[in-house]
């Protein structure tokens, strides 16, 4: 089953691509600084916290220069968030198409997400930017980005599906998600490094499986390689919330039209 739906997904992938572009048009249309607000709003977080944790409180940062420490993790934090947030309601936003055309639903939470991947594309210049005002080598360990980012994109994924099928049959989570996402960033090291967490805890914390993938960005920006430890219990939690989730998602598709 599995399998075909993929085979299903694939035969569909140019609806993908034009919807996807469609939800980056639309991002920003009658905007005048248009993409520029994917730098804009990250950049302006940035000075926020490093103004707070960077000079007033002075928040360890592992010998890095606090807006490089705080920018490294906000990157991937922002990519997933706003694709969440943009993904879970794609469905009920969307209720004209969703009960008129057929075509398989997992599109329209897909389609958020590349939009989202976009937006972080673009905002990853200005990390390339801090990396040479605060002369930050470039380091053979970004190699690793790729790994990173697929593994966060099963995981976006996982959370979407499982996300936009709930969502209509029970519309109160439109205000769960925003909330979630809030509490869910400190619980994260965003703002503050790892090695923060008590030592009796770390465990337990690493189970938030965006805290490994922080953490590993991190690393590799230092030039090291992710701690295998954390990215497998990482995998170990991704891998069956995404198969969870899309499956979940697929089961309940068949009654989305009825119950929107």
């Amino acid at each position: 089953m599995f399998i075909q739906n993929m085979q299903e997904l694939y035969r569909f992938r140019n609806l993908l691509w034009i919807w996807s572009f469609r939800e980056i048009r639309i991002r920003y249309k009658q905007s005048i600084l248009g993409g520029i607000w994917a730098i804009l709003q990250p950049f302006s977080t940035m000075l926020i916290f490093t103004l707070i944790f960077g000079l007033i409180i002075k928040v360890p940062s592992d010998d890095i220069p606090y807006p490089v420490f705080f920018y490294s993790a906000l990157l991937p934090w922002t990519f997933f968030s706003s694709a969440v947030s943009a993904a879970i309601p794609s469905l009920v936003g969307n209720l004209n198409l969703v009960t008129k055309i057929y075509f398989p639903r997992e599109v329209l939470p897909m389609a958020s997400v590349v939009a989202a991947f976009v937006d972080f594309l673009i905002a990853a210049l200005l990390y390339f930017v801090l990396l040479v005002i605060y002369q930050v080598p470039i380091r053979l360990s970004l190699l690793w980005l790729p790994v990173l980012l697929i593994i966060q994109i099963l995981l976006t994924l996982g959370v979407s599906f499982l996300g936009a099928a709930l969502i209509v049959a029970y519309r109160d989570i439109r205000f769960v998600v925003p909330l979630g996402l809030q509490l869910w960033m400190y619980l994260c090291p965003v703002a503050y490094p790892l090695s923060s967490v008590p030592d009796q805890l770390r465990f337990l914390y690493m189970l938030n499986p965006m805290a490994g993938i922080i953490e590993s960005y991190r690393r590799i920006l230092m030039g090291k390689a992710p701690a295998w430890e954390y990215l497998l219990l990482e995998l170990a939690i991704i891998l069956p919330l995404f198969l969870l989730g899309y499956l979940y998602f697929k089961s309940k598709e068949a009654f989305f039209a009825d119950i929107i």
